[in-house]
Parts: structure tokens; sequence; C-alpha cells
């Protein structure tokens, strides 16, 4: 199976922190080891799948702030049952490491618990008041991963348990489970005091006893730093589907180039295309259209679209340029200017030759779910260079086509450039993006020319999707990233309801530019505590333009051997789950 390029796995440990938040260390890594506690994804749909999860659905009572979870029958592989402790376990570690977990938001998960206790097979988590249960389910409960007493230890060759974060009650076991967090993060080569250090534990994941005690359906046998990846059947899987086949191994590419080199030499079971690939498109996204002649005899050809978003991020913390970078990001009229001048439908047929969706707020489209309202499905910012010039005459600046724009307006009254921007200023931005698929470079480099009609100055440079998402790290006191373009936006995950307290609400870990707009926060709020319809609050938003939204293209174009089968459908999380998979 081959890793889209640059993107491999690197980050081993279940409880992963934002800058190492992603699918390929999430949903295609850990998931095929460690069982979430909830498992979403039927079908195509998004929705919870209660078959794959260890938990039984939740059970809601006292007015809907105590919530009961009755776990099925799983076996870790060291022989252990998968009880309600060990989701005590997770629990203790967030209540003491909140800021390391990619899902947290100050004052939601696990702030807003006071208390979970565990008893054979049944957790109960006592909530501070009563929530949207749908938002509960998804949002809160759907961020575990039960984690087993071995692994709470404060150094190697521990006795399991002898860590103390398992066995506290909750929320008062703080300083043992800090201790037990760092020697578990450290085990995957995350250094919480030094997050910026290189992974130097990339060899042992495969050897590391710790990693193999699993209860997912596979388990490591081989792990080379470079992402390549081979897995086993785990026989103590408790599961519903068994994997049959012998092993499965992730394989690494640098390029889409090179992946498809392997595809055409009959190397890989399954892979994927670049829309670069292949002489013509779709007329329907949902639809492959004509395959690769050389593929078309050995591989049928499946757009995979998962639950998300694509955008980038603006860093409004940006202290580039004397600090003045986070100060023209945070004028409404320039971000609507850069969006006036993103031409997603252009950019939908020429370059993703069909096989790609607009993304016009911040609730996806696609798959069809109940939550996208009708100002989402249309475009309140269409391409539009006449608008995206008129806005910035009208704040004070002198637009150059081609050039650079310049502030000759300072200050902040009706028609000037707007607070913290002196006169003399450029409109000019580094933009650093994930480089690697062909297409997604492509699409950097028709956005930088369109601002550039308008003399919005952007400097593009390539990176590794490691290394973009890396550096994207929100920074409240400032840091000097401007613009991160992983091309890859945001699958929803691990909260799986689109409320928008992950990625928008101030204090998220995954608010990676800062974003902060009181009504914004009003409304997310809302919300969460009530049973209302996201609609209010994704249309505000959408409005605001708290990121630059960009096409969500299919996340891949799989091609998979026409002699095996499960592969289809494909989960909209980009989880993948070949102990599905059977060889006619």
């Amino acid at each position: 199976w081959a890793e889209l390029p640059q993107s491999t796995p690197n980050f081993i440990l279940p409880y992963y922190p934002a800058q190492l938040c992603s699918v390929n260390n999430v949903e295609q890594f850990q998931f095929l080891m460690y069982r979430p506690l909830f498992w979403f994804g039927v079908g195509t749909s998004p929705n919870l799948n209660t078959s794959l999860s260890i938990g039984q659905t939740p059970a809601f009572s006292n007015g809907g702030t105590t919530v009961t979870v009755n776990l099925k029958n799983y076996k870790w592989a060291n022989g252990e049952s998968v009880t309600a402790q060990d989701v005590l376990f997770f629990m203790n570690i967030y209540h003491a490491e909140p800021a390391n977990f990619c899902g947290y938001v100050k004052g939601d998960f696990p702030d807003n618990v006071t208390n979970v206790t565990a008893s054979g097979d049944t957790v109960t988590f006592t909530f501070n008041k009563a929530y949207n249960q749908h938002w509960i389910t998804y949002n809160e409960l759907g961020q575990i991963t039960p984690m087993p007493i071995a692994w709470d230890i404060a150094s190697a060759g521990g006795a399991p348990g002898t860590g103390g974060c398992s066995s506290a009650a909750y929320g008062t076991g703080d300083a043992a489970c800090a201790k037990v967090y760092t020697f578990l993060a450290n085990s995957a080569g995350f250094n919480p005091n030094n997050p910026s250090a290189a992974n130097n534990s990339l060899n042992t994941y495969a050897s590391n006893p710790l990693w193999q005690i699993v209860d997912g359906p596979w388990k490591l046998s081989a792990f080379n730093p470079d992402g390549e990846a081979t897995f086993v059947p785990n026989p103590t899987y408790s599961g519903p589907i068994k994997p049959t086949l012998k092993s499965f191994t992730e394989l690494p590419y640098t390029a889409t180039s090179a992946e498809f080199n392997a595809l055409v030499g009959g190397n890989l079971s399954v892979g994927y295309v670049d829309e670069s690939d292949l002489s013509s498109g779709t007329t329907n996204p949902y639809k492959s259209g004509p395959n690769n002649p050389r593929l078309a005899g050995t591989y049928d050809l499946s757009p995979l679209y998962t639950f998300s978003i694509n955008y980038f991020p603006e860093n409004f913390s940006s202290n580039a340029n004397g600090g003045v970078t986070g100060k023209l990001f945070s004028q409404l009229y320039i971000r609507q200017a850069i969006q006036d001048l993103v031409n997603q439908p252009l950019y939908v047929k020429k370059i993703w030759k069909g096989y790609a969706l607009p993304t016009y707020g911040p609730v996806p489209v696609v798959p069809p779910n109940p939550y996208a309202s009708t100002l989402e499905k249309s475009n309140p910012y269409p391409y539009n260079p006449a608008k995206a010039k008129a806005l910035l005459v009208a704040n004070g600046w002198k637009v150059v086509p081609n050039g650079t724009d310049t502030c000759i307006k300072a200050g902040t009254a009706k028609g000037d450039c707007g607070a913290g921007i002196p006169a003399g200023t450029p409109l000019k931005f580094q933009e650093q993006y994930s480089s690697g698929i062909s297409t997604e470079t492509e699409e950097d480099v028709a956005m930088k020319a369109s601002w550039s009609t308008e003399g919005i100055n952007v400097q593009l440079s390539g990176a590794s999707f490691n290394t973009v998402i890396g550096n994207a790290v929100a920074c409240p006191n400032g840091c000097s990233w401007q613009m991160q373009e992983w091309n890859g936006g945001w699958t929803f995950a691990p909260d799986y309801y689109p409320s928008g307290e992950d990625l928008f609400q101030l204090g998220s870990e995954a608010n990676y530019g800062d974003y902060n707009d009181a009504k914004n926060n009003s409304l997310i709020t809302q919300t969460i505590d009530s049973n209302q319809s996201l609609t209010k609050w994704e249309n505000y938003l959408a409005t605001q333009l708290p990121v630059i939204f960009q096409p969500d293209e299919a996340y891949a174009l799989t091609e998979y051997n026409k002699d095996l089968t499960g592969v289809t459908p494909q989960n909209p999380f980009t989880g993948i789950e070949p102990e599905d998979w059977r060889w006619k």
C-alpha cells in the first residue's frame, strides 16, 4: 500500500500533539494497532460505526450530565482484557497533559469532566453540565483511545501499573501521569520539553516491546525511519473482522511519479494516481472516469473523498516583519481580497480534472451529510479580481499589478490600512507548501500568480508534508511563520462532528493561526451547549474567512488490484482497513 508522497508515519503513541496530528500517523498507522473507543465511518458515511467500536453506544442519564459506556470483550496482545481502567488511564493522562493532545480545546474535554470512574467493563463520565449529546459522543468520547496498563510505567522495564497513573482516581494523579506521559512520549520519539527536536526513536518502533501490546487487528513487525512499515496479523484481535493477509506493508514515496512507476511495475496492491496521470477526468466527482491505459488491465480506479475541508492558515500571531504580518492577516478586507483571487471552480476543472469540490466554509459538503448549509454549498467569495482590487484601494493601498502593493494611508479610520500597519508596508507574505504531489504544487503556483495580478506578493518555498505541518504551530505569544500550506486541510478527527471548536476556537491546539473572534467563539459555544444546528455558526464563519479556503480534492485516486476485494467503499476519515481485504 502506497503512502502519499513525503507523508510518512512518524509517531506511534496514540496520544499525539498538534504538530504530529496527521492521518498518516493516526488513521493510517496507529489505528491499525490501537483501536479507538469509537470507530467512525459506515461505508462512505461519516457516522459512528457501532459494530467496529470497542465501546457500546453511550447511555445518558441525570439530565444528560452522566454518560455510561460499556466495553465489548477486546483483548490486548499480552492477554489482558481491554477494560474501563484502560479508558481511565487515557483520561488521567489527558487531565495531566491536555496541551499535548491534538484534540484539546481549553474549557472543553477534559476540562468539562468532573469525574471518571471505572468498574470492570463499565466507564462512567460525569460532566459539569448537560451538552449536545451528539457532540459528546462524536467530539468528546470520540477522542479516547484505551491504553494498556502495561504502558503505565515511568521507566523502561517497569512493572505494569507502577507508574501510578491508571489506578489514580480521576484528576488526582497528575504528577504521576506527567512522568508516565513523558516516558511514553520520549519512547515514541517526541520530547515534550523540546517539541522541535528530531525523532530519534523511529528505528525502535518494531523492536520496543511497548508497541507490541496492541488491541487492533495488526501489529508492527518492521519499521524503517523512512516510513516503510510492515504489519502482521494480531492473533489475539477480538474485533469482528479478522485479517487473512499474511502481511501488510506501507511503502513511502518522494513523489507521485515514483509511485506511478511502482504501479506500472506491479509492485503495489493498492496505490493511487495523480490527476496528471489521467488523459481525461470526470464530469461527476463521485464517479471515476477513464483509467490510465497502462494501469487499467491490472487496477480499478476509485476516488476517495474524506469528511474534510481544505484550507491553509494564516498566522494572526506572526511576528514577522516587526509584527506587521500578523496585523495584515487580522484585516478582514485583506483576507477577502486573498480569497477573491482563489479561482476554485477553475482549479477543480483544470488541475484536478473534476476530482475535487470547492470548500466555501468550515463544514464539509462531502460526503453528503446533514451539517452543510445552503450557504456552504454556494460561494460567498467567487473569483473576482476587480473586487479584490477595489477592497485594497478602498482601504489605503496602492495596487501594483504583478508587483507589490504598499500601504499609502496608514491609520484606523475608514479608508485606512488598519491598526498596526504603517505607511510603506508592502503586501508581501511567505508561504511554505507541501511539495511532492505535482497537482498540489500546480495549485500553489496558480494561486501565487493570481494574487500577483493585484499586487499581493506571496513567496513560495517547498518542504515535506511533515515539515510543513510541524511548523504550523499555534503561538499566541508570537512566532515567525506566515502561511503554512500542507495541501490537506483538515479531516475531522479526533473530533468527528464539525462544530468548529477544534479549528477555530481560541485555545484549541489545532487553531494553528490563533484565530480569535468573539462572535465565532459564542456561536460555537451555543452549538455545543444545545442541540441546535450548525447553520448560524457556519454561515457566519464562512464570511469571516478564518483561513483561506481552497478546493477539497479527492484525498486519493485509489488504484487497487482487480483481484483484491474489500478495498471499497473507502473510509471517509482516510482510515485503511486491510483486515477487510481478501484476495480472490
